[in-house]
């Protein structure tokens, strides 16, 4: 769990895709990109995809983006990463 009392980062390493569930009203999320945003690299994944099988103990349903309502399952996703790959 990342708090602002304990100070804890994750890093999470290109390519790789990451979500954020936020348990308190009004929390904020701020990270650094390893490069200038890029748009054709941006996809989404889409948050509930059964073949993932996060259990995201939610109370009610979440709040999201449209580019992450309208998400896709894993298995339909076209990364432009290459596994290995150095960036």
């Amino acid at each position: 769990m990342l708090t602002a009392e304990n100070g804890h980062q994750l890093y999470v390493p290109v390519g790789f895709a990451h979500g954020f569930l936020t348990i308190k009203p009004s929390s904020e999320i701020v990270y650094k990109c390893s490069d200038y945003y890029a748009p054709e690299a941006e996809g989404s994944i889409m948050w509930n995809d059964p073949d993932i099988g996060i259990n995201w103990d939610l109370n009610g349903e979440p709040i999201l983006s449209s580019k992450d309502a309208d998400a896709l399952p894993l298995k339909d996703i076209e990364s432009p990463f290459i596994y290995g790959q150095n960036s």
